[in-house]
């Protein structure tokens, strides 16, 4: 049976979850969609039925992206729009993204990339793959009138189009935790549950100002953290989660959302959880006693630097509930 037709192995779901504390306003953009005088310039992202400032999963998956791709050290390979590059495996299999006429680069297949099977990835348009790995994964004979050409020493065929890889990691939206609400629900400053923060451009010639009204989450806000992650492969599971460990910690000395050089976006991760759910306790929920989830918890890690320290911890507790046949 051809790769590409191959169902994906479920081994179980590990759910981390944590408390993420704002240290500094933070800004996730919303759209405003009025442009009232005296209003905001940029509002933040808001839950349309309970008007609460959230954060949105999206954003702070693309964050932790971009900081394991740097970590990572890989190569910029794909268009992003707007003048932007980043990088994603074209296919599951290695190969050569042609960049421009003549110049390529290597990707690695998203089978064993650190980011994409994570993350996920979209196949590429034409793109390279050595002639013999595109007969075994079965995709030379629908691409076998490309052109071919030797790179880097081997000899390669142009795929009109490659496989996609669904993501292993799922990062919910961050809603305010009830404590939290409530204290933002007081906050005096003219908009609800968040804060002005005015400021100004100056032009470098005319001494013009140029000022502008951005809306924050005020530091102090906490929201509940969460994400999942699918054991596909027990043993590509410790790395993944050992990156994830550090993109954690990595986002903590940076920002998250806009503005970030200017302070905003300080955050911090507190009381780790992880729990573990095999594919046989899945199979098995229905005939679980009432009060009982079958989740193997771990104890609460404080911090991400713990978290770190005590990784081996943490691989124990993964090794010894990923068994042969789960």
């Amino acid at each position: 049976m051809p790769v590409s037709y191959a169902q994906k192995p479920l081994l179980g779901k590990l759910t981390l979850t944590s408390q993420l504390s704002a240290e500094t306003g933070l800004h996730i953009g919303g759209g405003g969609e009025n442009l009232d005088i005296g209003g905001l310039d940029k509002p933040v992202i808001r839950d349309p039925l309970t008007k609460y400032p959230y954060l949105p999963g999206s954003s702070i998956k693309g964050k932790l992206r971009s900081t394991l791709e740097r970590l990572l050290n890989k190569p910029l390979n794909r268009t992003g729009g707007s003048g932007t590059w980043r990088y994603e495996s074209d296919d599951l299999k290695d190969g050569f993204t042609e960049v421009e006429a003549g110049r390529f680069i290597a990707y690695e297949g998203a089978n064993t990339c650190q980011i994409s099977r994570l993350f996920g990835s979209t196949g590429g348009s034409k793109f390279w793959m050595p002639i013999e790995t595109a007969r075994e994964e079965g995709l030379y004979e629908e691409n076998k009138n490309n052109p071919t050409s030797t790179i880097q020493n081997q000899n390669c065929i142009r795929i009109n189009r490659g496989r996609n890889a669904p993501a292993r990691l799922i990062i919910r939206d961050c809603h305010l935790i009830p404590e939290s609400a409530e204290k933002l629900k007081q906050v005096d400053t003219g908009l609800y549950m968040t804060e002005w923060k005015f400021e100004n451009g100056i032009d470098r010639v005319t001494a013009a100002a140029n000022p502008r009204q951005l809306e924050r989450v005020p530091a102090g806000s906490k929201f509940q953290f969460e994400l999942v992650y699918t054991v596909e492969n027990k043993d590509q599971a410790i790395e993944d989660l050992q990156n994830i460990a550090i993109a954690l910690a990595i986002l903590e000395d940076d920002a998250l959302g806009g503005h970030g050089s200017r302070g905003y976006g300080k955050v911090r991760f507190q009381n780790f959880q992880f729990s573990y759910r095999s594919l046989a306790q899945y199979r098995q929920i229905t005939s679980t006693p009432p009060g009982t989830s079958g989740l193997q918890p771990l104890e609460t890690i404080p911090n991400t630097q713990v978290l770190l320290d005590n990784f081996g911890n943490l691989r124990e507790y993964i090794e010894q509930r990923l068994l042969p046949g789960d």
